[in-house]
C-alpha cells in the first residue's frame, strides 16, 4: 500500500465522470488498478476485468477493500471513457516528477524527445488518421516525464516546443531530438500547423504513369528520322 499511496492520492484529484450517489467502485482504486492491468498486457476492458477478478483478494488485503466481486466491464469502459485526458496528464506528470525527484541524480542524464504512433488508433469510419503522440524521457531514470499530443496537421516541432516549455526544462539541460528539429527559422514555425516543406525535390504523382510516358518519349525519339 505505501509503494502506491502516492499516486492514488494523486488520483483522487481526478474528477469522477459517474454520479454521486451509488458509487460501489471508488475512482482512484478503479483507475490504480486499470493502472496495473494495462501494464501486464491487458488491452481491453474485459481484461481489466479478469485482471481485478483474479488479484481481487490480494488487492482487497493490500489495498483495505471488501469488493466482493471486480466492476463489469461495461462499468470500467464507462468510468474510463468518461474521463477527461487533460486531467489524467496532469496527475501523471505529478507522479512522474515525484519519482524523478526521489531517483533522479544531479548533474547527470538527459531528456530525449521522441514522437509515436499509437497503434491501433486510426479509425476509418470516421476518417481520423492515427493518434501521435510525443513523449518525455529521462535517461538516467527511465521514466516518461509527460506526454503531448501531435496535432494531426502538423509535426514534432511545434509539439517539443511546447512540451519542453510545459515541462520547465532549464538552460543548459541536454535534450536529444530527432534529425526534423535541425532546421532554419524553427522558432518561426512555432504556431505553423502545417508540416515543414521538404526539399526542393518534384515527385511524380504517380511514379508509373511518369515511367511510361518515358519510354514514348525515348520511343519516338528512336523512330523519328534523321536529319
Amino acid at each position: 500500500m505505501t509503494a502506491f499511496a502516492p499516486l492514488l492520492d494523486l488520483l483522487a484529484d481526478v474528477p469522477d465522470p459517474r454520479r454521486g450517489q451509488g458509487q460501489k467502485y471508488k475512482l482512484p482504486h478503479v483507475l490504480l488498478f486499470s493502472i496495473l492491468a494495462i501494464v501486464t498486457g491487458c488491452n481491453s476492458y474485459r481484461g481489466i476485468v479478469t485482471f481485478i477478478d483474479v488479484h481481487r483478494h490480494r488487492m482487497n488485503a493490500v489495498f483495505g477493500l471488501k469488493w466482493g466481486r471486480a466492476p463489469a466491464h461495461t462499468a470500467i469502459r464507462y468510468i474510463l471513457k468518461g474521463l477527461d485526458p487533460a486531467e489524467i496528464e496532469v496527475v501523471f506528470r505529478q507522479h512522474a516528477t515525484q519519482l524523478q525527484a526521489a531517483r533522479a541524480t544531479p548533474g547527470q542524464g538527459s531528456i530525449a524527445l521522441d514522437g509515436k504512433t499509437l497503434r491501433g488508433s486510426f479509425d476509418n469510419f470516421n476518417d481520423r488518421a492515427a493518434a501521435q503522440i510525443l513523449s518525455a524521457f529521462a535517461t538516467d531514470t527511465c521514466l516518461v516525464l509527460a506526454h503531448v499530443d501531435i496535432a494531426e496537421k502538423s509535426n514534432e516541432i511545434p509539439a517539443a516546443q511546447s512540451l519542453l516549455a510545459e515541462l520547465g526544462v532549464q538552460d543548459g539541460a541536454i535534450v536529444t531530438l530527432d534529425a526534423i528539429h535541425c532546421q532554419k527559422n524553427i522558432w518561426g514555425r512555432q504556431g505553423s500547423r502545417h508540416r515543414p516543406d521538404r526539399p526542393a525535390q518534384e515527385q511524380p504523382a504517380d511514379p508509373a504513369a511518369e515511367r511510361r510516358g518515358h519510354l514514348r518519349r525515348r520511343g519516338a525519339a528512336q523512330l523519328s528520322p534523321q536529319p
